[in-house]
């Protein structure tokens, strides 16, 4: 297995050990505390909800995605979960893109071309080469794809093939909320 595929498994890897992780803590949650209620509670607020989720977004992905499908299981702005984890997932590709225009655009201070310089010149030509696997990676990974995406508009990585590779974001979105579907149904 070469370095690529190991890279991209170890972080799938990461990924679904998270995403068992919340699960496992949702569900203890529900059995023996009242964490439903509290959902609900946020429930009455979905602005804010989809705020702090757009935030997150851009700034890093500081909270995981999953817990705002979990949220949306029976809130949201539409009545319909799919509906719900497609917003979220359209949010998080926009904040993608804006996050790879917060790249291009601190490109233009001195300091920012200065650390460029510095650190990723000599690694400009990689990530020309491999900046799609990196893409790929940060969208359906735990890997910060915000942080990728601002690292690819720094690089002026083409964006043409930067927006079709962080479709997979989607990808991941929709796998994610399908395992809590699952997780959630009743017995």
């Amino acid at each position: 297995m070469n370095r690529r595929s190991k890279f991209l498994l170890k972080n799938l890897l990461k990924g679904l050990f998270w995403l068992a992780v919340i699960v496992i803590i949702y569900e203890l949650l529900q059995r023996y505390t009242e964490v439903d209620e509290f959902i609900n509670y946020l429930g009455n607020w979905p602005i804010l909800i989809y705020s702090v989720f757009i935030l997150s977004e851009i700034i890093f992905g500081i909270i995981p995605p999953e817990l705002f499908m979990i949220w949306s299981l029976n809130n949201g702005l539409f009545d319909s979960y799919v509906l719900n984890v497609m917003l979220l997932a359209t949010i998080s590709y926009l904040a993608g893109i804006l996050g790879y225009h917060i790249g291009k655009y601190l490109l233009e201070f001195k300091w920012t071309q200065t650390f460029m310089q510095k650190n990723v010149r000599r690694y400009k030509n990689l990530l020309n080469k491999y900046g799609g696997f990196l893409i790929f990676v940060g969208a359906v990974t735990p890997v910060p794809f915000s942080a990728i995406c601002m690292l690819m508009g720094g690089t002026q990585y083409p964006f043409s093939r930067f927006l079709l590779i962080s479709l997979a974001r989607f990808g991941r979105f929709a796998a994610y909320a399908w395992v809590i579907w699952q997780t959630n149904k009743p017995v």
